[in-house]
């Protein structure tokens, strides 16, 4: 999901990790979703791929199962 909206945004990986303020290995992580970010680096994903409650709410169910 966050590659797709990601991508859908026509953002690099790179542009993503600077905007969100964490390394691109972090980032790529993420958007694999093989790691769950942190609070604050959520908060600002949410914000910069301007997800939906829903959207959010089925990234962390998926990610928590």
């Amino acid at each position: 999901m966050i590659k797709e909206k990601r991508m859908k945004k026509s953002y690099t990986q790179e542009k993503m990790s600077e905007l969100l303020g964490i390394s691109l290995r972090q980032y790529v992580r993420i958007d694999n979703e093989e790691d769950l970010p942190r609070r604050d680096v959520l908060r600002n994903l949410i914000h910069e791929l301007d997800m939906s409650n829903e959207e959010i709410g089925e990234y962390i169910r998926n990610m928590i199962a």
